[in-house]
């Protein structure tokens, strides 16, 4: 018998635990074990049914990606699936926690299916741009119907257990002991043909009302909201396979579709940015059994937008904060848009009114910064102005008590600079936030010179725990992603004064992927975002390279964005649909004539080339000066802050899949044209003339 994998009796009834922690996934051994213990309840003449159980904190989560990309062993799924279903005693499985994946396909396959109140079902295999190749595609619309599949299957996203029960998704919800509640089902289904009409390979009566005409419609909305992922469309057709043709050879198709998209560039990039995540919380000179510090409270500086959302975080996870600002017209403002924001999220049922209020009772405002002096954790998040940051974090120094964490928000100031106000320079280290704090997965952890080992290894594991994706980055103008993005939207500026419309530039982006494009972007955040920094920049820049004011006039002309109604574009009230605008359209012109350019067409190629290789040709900078660890770490800093599609694998995944030699001949052709901004990255270059990529580079090392 497998190690991972327990067989027992109570009564009539084997019970069939799966022990592999720490989420149960079905390794080889676990897939044996399953066969081996299903092989000895059916040679037992005592027990009349079965149940099926996960140990430890969750039932089977998924498949084991130890195992991905290695050689196959043991038994197959598919087999032991099968398996299960032919059984002529009845399986019943037990649910708790997550049922997902592979997990969920042996839950269909069995007769059938409880679960605690708390538990999550769902098949996640589209977000890997793959589908769930061992029956879900061909089992599941048999048991919830074809709609409620096609929904669950494209999206990958898990429902809760009382909607799976209100699908049909689950027989029974089992209050208090799982395993009890489990057994005592099973007890009243241990009977002659227990297993008669439960066999879901065998039923169809959930697969009506959906023809061709259905299906075609049903890819032309796939489609739209999938923007380019092939996958989602793809598991369209697997469901249609399972509505027209027997089961077998819906399965067969299955297989087939499967197997087309685990080969191909889409689902390669999905599963990099996976395992790109949990690489980043890997540092090199900081092992994994660093001391810690404890945070169990958090002072937070800074009232604003970006100060409410980052106490939001620390709320959600039942940490206490003190929210400090200077006036108790700032404060007031900030608490107040900190309860309106879990009001939208409780109006759209994803919290409770009584978790709202225990949430928004952690946070407490106070106007006097000496309130620091208990907080384990400080963060700094005021305006992006050196001065004011040395200022705050000097009285920091004075107000926080020995050993507690000092964090600035920073989005790419010198932390140096600021650690050096301070006597304890060792304890200072960059937490940057992205906007909305409360909603945005990505937060570089920007480590200065001093910074202790200690304080990076708090500030990782705290970013896991408020449900972040940290990065490890050092102190460069921008840090990782805000570095990349200077080139990105440097190039989406200048297109303009060559010729091309924000809608276009724009148009072109979402194409290749982007959910918005840059003057979108601007639009959403506010054309005001450093708009003093730029205004103070104008009189000390270079002479020797190329700007572009146009975001500046806008603001002048008071068109800050969605706030104002218009900014790259126009809104009508109460809307946030972006209307092109004939005044923005000569603004542009204008300048371009000022600047002595002669407009000409610009394909949607140019575009995203130039937006997306300019940041490339930076990131090589980037690894070259250790500022980034490795190439995964810079794909995850852009995929999960910086919008860029996860399906094309971050930025220099997706170089590696056009080709660095092709990537670096069309930098070298930009360089020629437009000079300084576009000079070959060292890296890039040497990788070229050694035949490597991005990947080879990040393998050596």
């Amino acid at each position: 018998m497998s190690e991972t994998v327990r067989y027992e009796r109570r009564g009539d009834i084997a019970v069939i635990t799966v022990d592999n922690p720490p989420v149960n996934a079905l390794s080889s051994s676990v897939r044996q074990g399953l066969a081996d213990s299903l092989a000895q309840a059916l040679g037992d003449g005592a027990v009349k049914a079965m149940v099926l159980i996960g140990a430890g904190r969750t039932y089977i989560a998924g498949a084991d990606i130890r195992e991905f990309g290695k050689p196959f062993t043991g038994p197959g799924l598919q087999q032991i699936i099968a398996d299960f279903e032919r059984s002529s005693k009845p399986v019943v499985v037990a649910i708790h926690g997550t049922a997902l994946g592979g997990g969920l396909e042996v839950a269909l396959g069995c007769h059938y299916r409880v679960a605690l109140p708390s538990a999550q079902l769902g098949l996640p295999e589209v977000k890997l741009g793959i589908l769930p190749g061992a029956g879900g595609t061909q089992r599941m619309p048999r048991v919830i119907g074809i709609k409620a599949a096609l929904d669950m299957i494209t999206s990958g996203d898990p429902i809760p257990a009382a909607k799976a029960k209100e699908i049909g998704l689950v027989d029974a919800i089992i209050e208090g002991d799982l395993l009890e509640g489990a057994i005592k089902f099973a007890e009243t289904v241990a009977i002659p043909g227990g297993t008669t009409g439960r066999r879901v390979s065998e039923r169809s009566d959930k697969l009506g009302g959906a023809d061709t005409a259905y299906f075609a419609e049903a890819r032309k909305s796939v489609a739209a909201k999938a923007r380019g992922q092939i996958a989602p469309v793809k598991i369209v057709d697997a469901l249609e396979a399972a509505a027209t043709l027997p089961f077998t050879d819906g399965m067969k198709k299955e297989r087939e579709i499967a197997t087309e998209l685990m080969a191909g560039t889409q689902s390669k990039a999905l599963r990099h940015v996976f395992f790109a995540e949990r690489e980043a919380a890997k540092i090199p000179d900081v092992p994994a059994d660093t001391p810690t510090r404890p945070v169990k409270s958090v002072a937070i500086i800074g009232a604003g937008t970006m100060g409410g959302g980052i106490a939001m975080n620390f709320a959600n996870i039942g940490i206490p904060v003190t929210l400090i600002d200077s006036t108790e017209e700032f404060l007031e403002r900030g608490l107040k848009r900190i309860k309106d924001n879990y009001a939208v999220t409780v109006s759209r049922g994803r919290l409770s009114q009584p978790d709202m209020d225990k949430r928004v009772g952690l946070i407490k405002g106070a106007l006097d910064i000496d309130r620091i002096k208990d907080a384990d954790l400080v963060i700094e998040a005021v305006f992006e102005e050196m001065a004011l940051k040395k200022d705050i974090f000097g009285k920091i120094d004075q107000f926080a008590k020995p050993g507690a964490v000092l964090a600035t928000n920073t989005s790419g100031l010198n932390i140096n600079e600021i650690a050096a106000v301070t006597k304890r320079p060792q304890d200072v280290i960059g937490l940057h936030f992205f906007s909305p704090a409360n909603v945005m997965r990505l937060m570089e952890v920007v480590r200065a010179d001093k910074t202790g080992k200690d304080i990076i290894a708090t500030s990782m594991q705290l970013g896991k725990t408020i449900r972040k994706v940290p990065v490890l980055a050092r102190v460069y103008e921008g840090f990782i992603g805000n570095a990349m993005l200077r080139h990105y939207g440097r190039e989406a500026h200048f297109l303009l004064e060559e010729g091309a419309l924000p809608q276009q530039v724009d148009k072109a982006l979402t194409d290749f992927g982007y959910a918005m494009g840059m003057f979108g972007v601007h639009d959403v955040a506010g054309n005001d975002v450093g708009y003093r920094m730029r205004k103070a920049a104008q009189a000390t820049r270079p002479n020797d390279r190329r700007y572009s004011d146009i975001i500046t006039k806008l603001c002048d002309m008071g068109r800050l964005g969605q706030k104002t109604g218009k900014g790259w574009y126009r809104y009508e009230p109460g809307s946030r649909t972006p209307i092109p605008d004939p005044e923005v359209e000569a603004l542009i012109i204008q300048e371009s004539k000022l600047k002595g350019i002669e407009r000409r067409v610009i394909t949607d190629e140019e575009i995203v080339k130039r937006c997306v290789y300019g940041p490339i040709n930076e990131g090589a900078n980037l690894l070259e000066k250790g500022i980034a660890l490795r190439p995964s770490d810079i794909d995850t800093v852009y995929v999960t802050g910086y919008g860029f599609p996860s399906w094309r694998g971050g930025p220099m995944f997706y170089a590696d899949t056009v080709g660095l030699a092709n990537v670096l001949a069309d930098i070298k052709r930009f360089h020629e044209k437009d000079g300084f901004f576009w000079k070959p990255a060292p890296l890039l270059e040497q990788l070229v003339k050694e035949g490597k990529t991005f990947a080879d580079y990040q393998a050596a090392r």
